[in-house]
């Protein structure tokens, strides 16, 4: 007899001190979900959460995969879960007499806030409403509940979910609140809680005309119905416009689904005694350690984060410009206030991170409606975790894989310069949400910033408030500044996620929408285009563009304390990019533990340059070996300088020098001034000049007469180069200090190269030990790996190299046969078909170059089980490519000095994640 299968489990409850699942099941149960058990049923817990059930992930996959329908055992499940919330609850869902209302919110794994819908008051008809209003004794909060219902249904169910585009881009909410809007001015009212029980009678009743008249349907009154339509308009959701968008920016698959809560209503819109908010269990902005949170009362939850009242602060440390003279919650409801401080205390003792609730008071009752790990800027992540580690309520290891690597820039973004703030007033000052300065041309609405960033434009998005429908112009914008809302709104929570300068509730100015333009209470006028500073960190608006200068993090106590940490964990080595002395005196206070790539041409751009680029040109244009080396001999004497103060900063960690590597033609101007200005310069007639500039011109300079082919063409190039390292070196040990040059041979393709360059390299350390008097100048001889064929060959390269350094920028080039310059025309749409997951000269392409430096690196250990490996291209400052790097066994990466950090954090969690043999 054959065992029946089981059916899959699709719904999982939770109230009454119990609960199906728990927090580790986030992948099934959504992040809401997989806490809301937790709070429920964890017995250190049981927290007043309101009972209810969650629909799993993988009942959203399915409803995709099968055009839309449940899995059949779904119905009975949900019928069964939702026979035991209205036990727990002692009301009937769809009773006439005692009608239980319900809830159903979206929960991804992943927090997307305000990306999904949810749909509140389900179950409230005609007849469900006469029992409401006997239950709570209240008519006015039961019309609140279903206009409400009304408003979030027609606009999540039956026309985003139908697929219906509104038409003027107006949709069915926009209609209604507009129908709101007129009553209340009509009637002189600021507030949605100043209607009366009439009036909102009285709009339910337009709101279900114009539902009709605009969506041809009608809103249904079958509770039922209202339920399931619910619920697929929150799987719906899943795959709207902004939830994509969303995900595409913070790299969440597609394929994950989002889990539905269906959960009893409790109200905060019952009246004086019943309130809402939003509250951390520190402050999300800085990471203070003290309970921070808002509040509204008489207010439902999305009253909070839409900005159209000022929210309350929770208590006294809660209080900003715009709250000050509010009252607090401990004030106003001191027992609630209590056992909500005594709640948000264990939450984040039990979960030993930072929380970010939302609760309900209904009549006095605090209900906990969700917690979830608090989004944070970077400034309050490494202050968060920095502080948990020195309390001990985490490791040194969580403290290292709480805070995110990106999440560093935030730290390093530039603020406004401090002198001229001192000197300039401000002409408006809101909430600061969001760290760091920003400068850009204002903007009005999203669409204006997605067309004006894609003119390279930088723009400040400038709304009352905004919705989950601007994400991509927020993600455009430089900074966001709105005029409605709190430290909890929309504009600052999704911000503060990606680290964003972002000012809100900043009522000093005041919007014209018609005219593009707005008005600062000072009188300051700004239209659309015009310049505006602004300071994140303290919430400040300027008029104009000011200057932006870097931020000092010796003074950052907390980052300090993280990096060591991070450096006592991690393996790999980081080392910096520099063009300069002066960069690598940047890239050593970021803990650059030496340079992955020191270009010796930088030195022919910029300022002082004119000098040295005349002598290259100089030796360009040269007809003789004679000439080419009269002007190296200038040269030599400005190379050796730059290496040897580099060599200095550095104080004894490596530097690899890369020779000369850019095609010649890119030193020789091209217009005819500078043509005549260097043929009087060298002595000779232009017609003369013109026959060897043309004889310089390549159809592929990428593919031509540049790097190591230079150095085996003239060796003298390759000799007054490694002439100019060995004496810095020597020259510095004989100082007293420490030197470790590491000579770069770039753009190889074969060992025979390697030994070619480096008989001048033996020939030239001989003669300056002899010339200087010194027994030995430590140094290493290597090449950069940025052709297929050298990963292929790396084993016969080995024989000639003690390091190999991956030069991923060009061997990305060449491997996929794009040209990192021209691949605008293409590269987004290939992202945006999915035909390529990442930019691959952002993230290492894993499977394709990355598998060529796989074998470079197995192939080239083969020969030589010590060869020192690294990577100096842009993706040395990549997180996930430092990962990478780590898991294949390189030695070290190279980045530009500002990524220097980032890379120190992901290779510690490198280390973490994936453990090197010992």
């Amino acid at each position: 007899m054959t065992k029946e299968k089981k059916a899959p489990k699709y719904v999982y409850s939770f109230g009454g001190g119990k609960a199906d699942g728990n927090e580790s099941m986030k992948n099934l149960l959504g992040g809401k979900g997989a806490n809301l058990a937790e709070m429920a049923g964890h017995p250190n817990l049981m927290l007043p959460v309101p009972p209810g059930y969650t629909l799993t992930t993988e009942v959203c996959t399915a409803f995709y995969d099968n055009k839309k329908k449940y899995p059949t055992e779904l119905q009975g499940q949900a019928d069964k879960a939702l026979a035991a919330v209205e036990k727990l609850m002692g009301k009937k869902f769809g009773d006439v007499e005692n009608p239980l209302l319900l809830s159903v919110r979206s929960g991804a794994r992943k927090s997307m806030p305000g990306m999904m819908d949810t749909v509140l008051n389900i179950g409230l008809n005609e007849q469900t409403i006469e029992g409401v209003i006997k239950q709570s004794g209240d008519a006015r909060f039961a019309y609140d509940a279903y206009r409400r219902l009304i408003m979030m249904y027609a606009d999540v169910v039956m026309e985003k979910a139908a697929g219906i585009e509104p038409k003027d881009g107006k949709g069915i909410r926009k209609v209604l609140d507009e129908k709101l809007e007129k009553v209340k001015h009509k009637k002189g009212y600021q507030f949605d809680t100043d209607l009366t029980v009439a009036e909102l009678k009285s709009l339910v009743k337009e709101f279900k005309a114009t539902i009709i008249k605009v969506l041809g349907q009608p809103f249904p009154e079958d509770p039922n119905e209202q339920l399931w339509g619910s619920i697929g308009g929150v799987f719906s959701s899943w795959m709207g416009k902004r939830a994509i968008e969303y995900r595409r920016i913070e790299n969440i698959p597609h394929q994950w689904g989002t889990a539905v809560n269906v959960q009893a209503m409790v109200f905060g819109n019952m009246g004086d005694s019943s309130a809402t908010g939003v509250a951390f269990t520190r402050n999300p902005g800085n990471g203070e350690d003290y309970f921070y949170g808002e509040y509204l009362i008489n207010a439902q939850g999305e009253d909070v984060v839409a900005g159209i009242r000022t929210p309350a602060p929770v208590n006294d440390k809660s209080k900003n410009d715009q709250s000050k003279d509010l009252p607090t919650l401990e004030e106003v409801m001191p027992a609630a206030y209590k056992q909500l401080f005594e709640i948000q205390n264990r939450l984040e003792n039990h979960y030993k991170d930072m929380q970010d609730i939302e609760f309900t008071i209904e009549k006095g009752t605090l209900y906990m409606l969700q917690c979830r790990i608090g989004k944070r800027n970077g400034v309050a992540a490494v202050k968060i975790a920095s502080d948990m580690y020195n309390s001990k309520l985490i490791d040194a290891n969580t403290a290292v894989m709480r805070v995110g690597p990106n999440q560093l820039v935030e730290l390093l973004l530039p603020m406004l310069n401090p002198d001229i703030q001192k000197i300039t007033k401000p002409v408006a000052k809101g909430l600061p949400a969001g760290p760091g300065g920003a400068i850009g041309r204002v903007v009005f609405s999203s669409n204006d910033a997605v067309e004006w960033a894609s003119r390279g434009e930088k723009v400040i998005l400038v709304r009352e408030e905004t919705s989950p429908e601007d994400v991509d112009g927020m993600h455009k914008s430089q900074a966001i500044l709105t005029t409605k809302g709190g430290m909890t709104s929309h504009a600052a929570l999704v911000a503060r996620g990606w680290g964003k300068c972002c000012i809100v509730g900043c009522n000093d100015i005041q919007i014209n929408s018609e005219t593009k333009s707005f008005k600062a209470n000072d009188g300051t006028f700004i239209k659309e285009g015009d310049w505006l500073s602004l300071d994140g960190t303290k919430g400040l608006v300027y008029l104009g563009s000011m200057e932006l200068v870097d931020v000092d993090l010796d003074k950052n106590q907390s980052y300090k304390n993280l990096m060591k940490l991070v450096d006592k964990t991690k393996v790999i080595g980081v080392r910096t990019n520099a063009e300069t002395p002066g960069d690598a005196e940047q890239g050593a206070r970021f803990g650059a533990e030496g340079i992955g790539l020191f270009r010796t041409e930088h030195m022919f751009y910029g300022e002082g340059s004119d000098q040295p680029l005349f002598l290259l040109r100089k030796m360009i244009v040269s007809k003789t070996e004679k000439e080419r080396r009269e002007a190296l001999n200038g040269l030599f004497v400005y190379v050796k300088k730059d290496i040897k103060r580099t060599l200095g900063v550095m104080s004894g960690f490596p530097v690899t020098i890369r020779l000369l590597d850019p095609p010649l033609h890119e030193f020789v101007p091209h217009d005819k001034e500078k043509l005549v200005q260097l043929s009087k310069e060298l002595g000779i007639s232009m017609s003369v000049l013109n026959r060897r500039v043309l004889a310089l011109h390549e159809n592929n300079p990428m593919l031509g007469h540049r790097g190591v082919r230079l150095g085996v063409s003239y060796p003298e190039i390759t000799e007054m180069q490694i002439r100019a390292i060995f004496e810095a070196s020597a020259e510095l040990v004989q100082e007293g200090k420490k030197a470790m040059p590491e000579i770069m041979i770039p753009v190889t393709c074969s060992k025979n190269e390697l030994k070619n360059q480096r008989e001048i390299v033996d020939a030239v350390y001989k003669e300056t030990c002899e010339k200087l008097g010194v027994k030995k100048i430590p140094y290493l001889y290597g090449t950069m790996i940025e052709i297929p064929r050298a990963a292929l060959k790396a084993n016969s390269m080995a024989e000639e190299a003690d390091f190999f350094s991956f030069g991923t920028n060009d061997l990305t080039q060449m491997s996929f046969g794009f040209s990192r310059d021209d691949i605008g025309g293409f590269l987004p749409k290939y992202l945006d078909l999915g035909i390529l997951p990442d930019d691959p000269f952002q993230t290492i392409d894993q499977e394709g170059v990355g598998e060529l430096i796989k074998i470079g690196v197995e192939r080239g250990r083969q020969t030589k089980p010590n060869l020192k490996v690294g990577i100096c291209g842009e993706h040395g400052g990549d997180p996930e490519s430092v990962v990478f790097c780590h898991k294949i066994g390189m030695n070290y990466v190279s980045c530009s000095p500002f990524r220097v950090p980032i890379a120190r954090l992901a290779a510690a969690q490198a280390a973490l994640l994936f453990p090197r043999e010992k």
